[in-house]
């Protein structure tokens, strides 16, 4: 490719057309992080605020209690527990920046540069966002043991145990909000009883997915390095973003061009009663 080609790929890069082409690109990656990963599919969606001011309030799932027609009415007293809302810092900055060199720009042109290095950010996104997601739940979760030996035993015991808690905001939680993560090398041991179940497994992009005992099992390559596996409700952990994009532009004193993407990011529990971590025989 000569070189008055070249310049014309670094001015289109910084035309409007580009910028339009980015702004459209990443909004499929947020989009995607939204549905294709652990913490998109299953974060706190119940928030308030906005992450740009620096931080968000999460509420937290509580079973609502019956009482008596007319007994809170006129008297300024809640019918039931409340919990209060989470206060998450919106305080992870991140940066996904992309240095554009010559070689970048004659290799794939502007429209399949911005395609390719979306894409690849979209992945780093994703996994920075689950491994966060879990490294969370598994500080905050409740350390699950049992005397059982039998793996689809244990896997049964704490989902029973997280489904049979009771407290002041809840009591007992219904199997369909109940997930259960396992760490890759858990989970090969796992399917073996899964590929006897009667319920098939299905293939997803958060990893391979199924129903045991009527909750949604599946694994997952950032669970951390100590824990088999974590039970947990869809909510328990709330991670708000809050992403802006860098536009193609000029570095200084170089033909490189650079764009991107920032994303000010929080993680925090929500329930850390309502999350139970299976951690490795030692």
């Amino acid at each position: 490719m000569d070189t008055n080609r070249l310049d014309a790929l670094s001015i289109e890069l910084l035309s409007t057309e580009s910028k339009d082409k980015l702004a459209e690109e990443y909004g499929k990656v947020i989009e995607n992080i939204s549905t294709q990963t652990v913490a998109g599919l299953y974060s706190n969606k119940d928030l308030s605020g906005d992450p740009a001011s620096g931080s968000v309030e999460a509420k937290r799932f509580a079973n609502v209690k019956g009482q008596k027609y007319g007994t809170a009415r006129g008297k300024g007293e809640a019918p039931h527990v409340e919990a209060k809302p989470v206060v998450v810092p919106v305080d992870d900055d991140l940066e996904y920046l992309e240095e554009v060199e010559e070689k970048d720009l004659r290799m794939y042109g502007v429209s399949g540069l911005i395609e390719r290095r979306t894409a690849n950010h979209q992945m780093v996104i994703g996994i920075d966002s689950d491994v966060k997601f879990f490294d969370a739940m598994a500080k905050e979760g409740t350390e699950f043991s049992t005397e059982e030996t039998a793996i689809n035993k244990i896997v049964s015991s704490a989902i029973a145990t997280l489904q049979g808690t009771k407290n002041d905001f809840v009591n007992g939680v219904p199997l369909p909000l109940i997930k259960v993560a396992f760490s890759t090398t858990y989970y090969n041991n796992f399917r073996d009883y899964l590929d006897e179940a009667t319920n098939s497994n299905i293939d997803t992009s958060i990893g391979e997915a199924g129903k045991f005992h009527g909750v949604d099992v599946f694994s997952t390559v950032n669970m951390p390095k100590d824990v088999d596996f974590i039970v947990f409700i869809d909510g328990a952990v709330a991670q708000p973003k809050h992403p802006s994009i860098y536009n193609p532009t000029q570095i200084g004193l170089s033909k490189a061009i650079g764009f991107g993407m920032f994303i000010d990011m929080g993680t925090k529990v929500v329930t850390p009663d309502l999350i139970l971590v299976k951690k490795k025989a030692e």
